[in-house]
């Protein structure tokens, strides 16, 4: 800051340091000897001018058929949970455009208001979000339908376990807590942050146990989710930069969750019973006779809100999350297209790996078929895969590095089933 010390002493701008003489104007401050020059003006303007664009960026959009044809590349199966999610994923992108381009200048500067309510001031129709909700077993593809989502539309992503999650004023982690890994993920740009997708998985078991309102308080059940439903709905959250817990004189990065896309996923383990008992009930009588006994898959399709509501979820939570999406186990064919067909595929990528040290593998059709049978059998779906095969190529990839003879190796079914080793070859001494 440049200060006068004498009469002959020329103003300074308190920013650039450059005198009266060498700018075109000046511009001095309520407060004594502070100044500003029309360059820093220009300056401060256009930073500002950048920033504005930075925060109306859209998100650049797939139609949903070009949406699901990007998610067949990653994941194998789940068709319709795919259709389902590339229209939502769609629906709820476009609304987060729609909001952007209607929403006043000044929609950051208010931070009493989230964005649906600022942007309804233009518009005599106001777009709610539709949350998704994600049901199905251990291993069929949730979390990297979720995953893959996010990197289709270059948006940040976060993911957490609900089990992890307690209500405030608890011992446990606050469930605003999960807004800044997002803002983390995001390298600290809080616009491109609130129009991330949030994966919250293991939603499941934080059903409460019974369908009474507890009396006493449930720190890991029903709390958690009321807690979660102010940052699910449209709100502008606080929260503390470096996680942990509140207190009145910390700082508080403020985050307006109105176009954050919230995805709930869970295993929902006897789900189908309670789905089964209801249709049931209602096809009881003279003309239907009882419900015939259908497959958990199929049963899965039917659920409807009050199903959930009976599972264990609280209506207000039910509610806000509108699209219900049923995914099924992988069968054994299902799990062969998932060893060999996506870009990610775990056996492409053991292929890719010894390819770097010069070295030929083959897994043959036994070994791909023994690998998926195993993971039916051990119930662990398309996870348990990679298991199964960093077991069988562990020696492998042991001495490859260091026996350079090696040109190569063939995985075999008896490989896979009994850990016999496998075919190498060897270059003639």
């Amino acid at each position: 800051m440049a200060k006068k010390t004498g009469t002959n002493t020329e103003p300074r701008c308190s920013f650039c340091g450059k005198p009266e003489s060498k700018v075109e104007h000046l511009i001095a401050a309520p407060t004594d000897d502070v100044y500003i020059c029309n360059d820093c003006v220009d300056i401060c303007s256009q930073q500002l001018e950048e920033h504005s664009e930075r925060v109306a960026e859209a998100v650049a959009l797939l139609p949903p058929e070009q949406m699901k044809r990007e998610l067949d590349k990653y994941i194998i199966g789940q068709d319709e949970a795919k259709r389902v999610l590339s229209v939502a994923v769609y629906n709820h992108y476009k609304r987060v455009n729609y909001n952007l381009r209607n929403a006043p200048k000044s929609a950051h500067a208010d931070d009493e208001r989230t964005a649906a309510e600022r942007s309804s001031v233009n518009s005599d129709v106001e777009l709610n979000k539709s949350n998704i909700l994600m049901f199905g077993p251990s291993g069929c593809g949730k979390t990297l339908l979720a995953q893959t989502l996010s990197k289709i539309l270059n948006v940040p992503f976060a993911m957490v376990d609900a089990t992890t999650l307690t209500e405030a004023g608890y011992v446990g982690e606050d469930v605003e807590n999960i807004l800044l890994r997002l803002i983390k993920n995001a390298d600290y740009d809080i616009a491109a942050a609130e129009r991330g997708i949030i994966y919250i998985d293991e939603v499941d078991k934080i059903a409460r146990k019974s369908e009474n309102v507890s009396i006493t308080r449930d720190v890991s059940g029903e709390g958690v989710q009321q807690s979660l439903l102010k940052i699910i709905e449209s709100t502008v959250s606080s929260i503390p930069p470096n996680g942990g817990r509140k207190h009145p004189q910390q700082e508080f990065i403020h985050m307006d969750t109105t176009n954050v896309l919230f995805i709930l996923g869970g295993a929902f383990v006897g789900l189908d019973k309670i789905v089964q008992n209801r249709l049931g009930k209602t096809r009881i009588g003279f003309s239907g006779g009882v419900a015939e006994n259908k497959t958990g898959d199929e049963v899965l399709t039917k659920v409807q809100p009050q199903d959930l509501i009976k599972f264990g979820l609280i209506p207000e939570l039910v509610g806000r999350v509108p699209v219900a999406v049923a995914l099924h186990d992988l069968k054994s064919e299902d799990l062969v297209r998932v060893l060999t067909e996506p870009k990610n595929a775990v056996v492409k990528q053991y292929v890719k790996l010894l390819d770097l040290d010069g070295v030929e593998l083959e897994f043959d059709n036994g070994a791909i078929n023994a690998i998926a049978d195993k993971a039916i059998k051990l119930h662990t779906g398309a996870r348990g895969l990679r298991t199964i095969v960093e077991n069988a190529m562990l020696d492998i990839m042991y001495t490859v590095p260091s026996d350079k003879t090696i040109k190569k190796i063939t995985i075999t079914a008896d490989t896979i089933e009994n850990g016999t080793p496998p075919l190498v070859s060897k270059e003639a001494a």
